[in-house]
């Protein structure tokens, strides 16, 4: 799955993505250094695969990831073809969730596109962006429907009516993601490419001097029910420059626990509604990522068709159960491991072996 960074220009949003992503993109003082998407993929390191990898012989060891796309900033009035906003905006398309980078650090030397500091004010403009494009979107949209309609068919009804209410929301300021929507709605909406209908989470970039209106940014995110998460782009970018041992010494100097990339692709990865399975068969554990929700033997298709087409059972304890025993076979010999059939439901953490014939 991807994640598209957007934000206005010169906001931190390609540093962001070099230090994910330990690549190179562009970084200049002017709007529009980015033209054509930069991606990269970034692991989830994951604390209990690197503890199932002490209880378990393994010749490789193979983290979950997540997709980052560096999209162009956009500015105001993207949506009617300002600052290449058309192709930017169908670049957000093609990803599955926004990471929402906002300026939060002061610095006369970087330029801002309205001339101050105002996260709040910055997010609003590229929401509205997005919802005056998703607006468009819909336009078009119910026109075709109402044609079916006008047509005789009785069938377009309960989509005209989830169009009219999906526009009513936009119109009053609240993007599509905050609406319910029933199985019926819920497939219609596989054909639909709505902005405001991907999950969102902010990235407060912050710096040396932080903008007292951080705690705004904050409370926004909580009555949009987003995610936001505080990153120091630059220093992170920097630190990547050192050694595991230097920074992780940089960062207790600085009272700093975690890092913040390392804080940030978890939550993008949480963002998606994702979690997260282990394999140990070896020669290698790996780590997989399926929506929540997923039965298994949709998540053995993730390993292999063939798995998903033959399922039989999937044997499965849960990676702290595992911990505690020591090892697959004597969670095998202790009769710990669970037979689970075709409407299991995977759950976080889950080490399992499926077993499947073709």
């Amino acid at each position: 799955m991807k994640l598209g960074i957007v934000g206005l220009p010169n906001v931190g949003k390609s540093t962001l993505f070099n230090a994910l992503t330990r690549l190179s993109a562009e970084i200049a003082n002017f709007p529009f250094t980015t033209i054509e998407p930069n991606k990269g993929i970034v692991p989830l390191e994951d604390e209990r695969l690197l503890d199932l990898a002490k209880l378990i012989p393994h010749e490789k060891l193979t983290f979950t990831t997540v997709e980052f796309v560096d999209i162009a900033g956009l500015v105001k009035g993207a949506s009617k073809g300002e600052g290449l906003g058309n192709k930017f905006l169908s670049h957000v398309r093609e990803v599955d969730g926004i990471v929402h980078v906002v300026r939060c650090f002061e610095d006369e030397n970087v330029s801002h596109v309205s001339g101050k500091v105002d996260p709040v004010c910055d997010a609003d403009t590229i929401n509205t962006e997005l919802a005056l494009a998703d607006l468009e979107y819909l336009d078009k949209a119910v026109q075709k429907v109402d044609k079916a309609i006008k047509g005789g068919d009785k069938k377009a009804l309960p989509e005209k009516a989830m169009i009219d209410r999906m526009k009513e929301a936009l119109n009053s300021g609240r993007p599509v993601r905050s609406l319910s929507f029933d199985g019926h709605e819920k497939e219609l909406l596989k054909s639909y490419f709505l902005l405001t209908l991907k999950p969102v989470l902010y990235v407060a970039n912050v710096g040396e001097l932080v903008t007292r209106k951080l705690s705004e940014l904050k409370e926004k995110a909580v009555s949009e029910s987003a995610g936001v998460v505080e990153i120091h782009s630059k220093m992170e970018k920097e630190l990547n420059d050192l050694s595991a041992e230097e920074a992780l010494e940089f960062r207790k100097d600085l009272g700093i626990s975690e890092a913040g990339l390392k804080k940030l692709v978890r939550a993008a990865h949480e963002l998606l509604g994702l979690l997260t399975f282990f394999t140990v068969k070896e020669p290698e554990i790996r780590a997989w990522s399926v929506p929540k929700g997923t039965k298994a033997p949709e998540a053995a298709g993730k390993i292999h068709s063939d798995m998903q087409r033959g399922f039989i059972c999937a044997e499965t304890v849960n990676w702290s159960d595992l911990k505690k025993i020591g090892s697959w076979a004597e969670a095998r010999k202790s009769g710990s491991l669970r037979i689970e059939g075709k409407e299991y439901i995977i759950a976080d953490g889950d080490v399992i072996q499926f077993r499947f014939a073709v």
